[in-house]
């Protein structure tokens, strides 16, 4: 199961890039995923949830801008598909590599079938910012839900 719910964490990055590290450290926090055995198990500590929920906000509202490049574009895919990885390996801490390549996978996965629906969505709306609010609450919705099954 754990599997299916990296590539699903990757799918989310594809989404929003931080979403994914601000569920798992707000996860790591709460006890309901122990990254004590990783290097990166600061995540974990308050300020660190402070930091990236901030940080997944920022990313939440700056995508709402005109000005905001496609998710497509080398450096946002690639961020992506990194933070992908990053979430998927932190799922996965026995198989960390599996889990950053899953992670990674579903980034790509959600980076351009995201782009696709939120691109029907918007034309079935009429505008873009519904359909970039309802990609949010997926986005966050999932995040939350992977988190707390894993």
């Amino acid at each position: 199961m754990l599997y299916i719910f990296a590539i699903l964490i990757g799918v989310v990055a594809g989404l929003r890039a931080f979403t994914p590290i601000a569920a798992i450290s707000w996860a790591a926090w709460l006890g309901w995923i122990d990254l004590s055995a990783t290097p990166l198990a600061f995540l974990g500590n308050i300020i660190a949830v402070i930091i990236l929920s901030l940080v997944a906000i920022a990313e939440l509202v700056g995508d709402q801008l005109p000005t905001a490049p496609s998710r497509k574009v080398r450096m946002q895919f690639g961020a992506r598909v990194v933070m992908g990885a990053v979430a998927g390996a932190l799922l996965m801490p026995a198989s960390w590599i599996t889990g950053a390549v899953l992670g990674a996978l579903g980034a790509v996965i959600g980076t351009l079938g995201g782009a696709a629906a939120r691109a029907r969505l918007a034309s079935a709306f009429g505008r873009d910012l519904p359909a970039a609010l309802v990609e949010d609450a997926v986005a966050i919705g999932a995040a939350l839900l992977i988190v707390y099954l894993a």
